[in-house]
């Protein structure tokens, strides 16, 4: 594709985005017909939330396939001799810069765009569809990471293909807050995960580890990432001297 053509693309896209504020603009001014002009107002920006809800999940499965694209095209590029950690390093300042975000966050971005292009059609034709949102997408990234690739189709198809052997009943999984999905998502994948949880759990104990974030007015967060039962433990000790004071 070329450059022309992405510039005309974008300025289409820019182009419709304008229309569409207008309307936005103009519908409290707006004197329609009907018998309730107050509940025609807000069901013209429901459907206006509705359409940027799908094309900011088309929006998302491009900025993921163009991410995962220009990772593949750096590294084929690179000198044989630069270190495979430099490129990478390389690779999200150079995404990081474009987009505007802080070096791990685009590191993120690059993990679930490389997770979604090989290993989650599924998923990624659902973002190109507009059936799932950005947060959907990473919710079935973040619950395939650790499974074999049989093991994440089989968790894909569950809740992506109407045609699986035993595919999710009620309410599909885009039509659902992304919270509740993970929460589907990870029941489904605790009861159908290949390895122990003996096993899982020795491997993810060995990756425990305690984060400090700064924050505003003075604050600060401390989390730890801990086997349930310690952190269980923390806190209930630290309630029961909560309610003590």
């Amino acid at each position: 594709m070329s450059s022309e053509a992405v510039a005309k693309a974008f300025e289409a896209m820019g182009a419709a985005i304008a229309m569409l504020n207008v309307e936005v603009a103009a519908s409290g001014c707006r004197v329609p017909s009907d018998t309730d002009p107050l509940a025609s107002v807000a069901d013209d920006c429901l459907d206006i939330l509705a359409g940027v809800a799908r094309v900011e999940a088309r929006l998302a499965a491009l900025k993921a396939e163009a991410a995962a694209n220009y990772a593949d095209s750096a590294r084929s590029a690179a000198p044989l001799d630069m270190p495979v950690q430099a490129q990478e390093m390389s690779i999200a300042a150079e995404v990081g810069c474009v987009l505007a975000i802080g070096d791990r966050a685009a590191g993120a971005l690059l993990a679930h765009s490389y997770a979604l292009a090989t290993s989650l059609p599924r998923t990624l034709a659902a973002l190109q569809a507009g059936k799932v949102s950005w947060q959907h997408a990473k919710v079935m990234v973040d619950e395939t990471a650790t499974l074999d690739c049989d093991a994440a189709a089989a968790l894909e198809a569950h809740f992506l293909d109407a045609d699986a052997p035993n595919p999710a009943r009620g309410c599909p999984a885009g039509e659902m807050p992304a919270y509740r999905f993970r929460r589907k998502a990870r029941t489904w994948r605790e009861r159908h995960h290949p390895e122990s949880i003996e096993k899982r759990h020795a491997k993810s104990a060995e990756d425990r580890c305690l984060e400090y974030a700064p924050e505003q007015d003075g604050m600060a967060r401390v989390s730890a990432y801990l086997p349930a039962d310690q952190a269980a433990a923390i806190w209930n000790r630290i309630t029961a001297i909560a309610r003590g004071l």
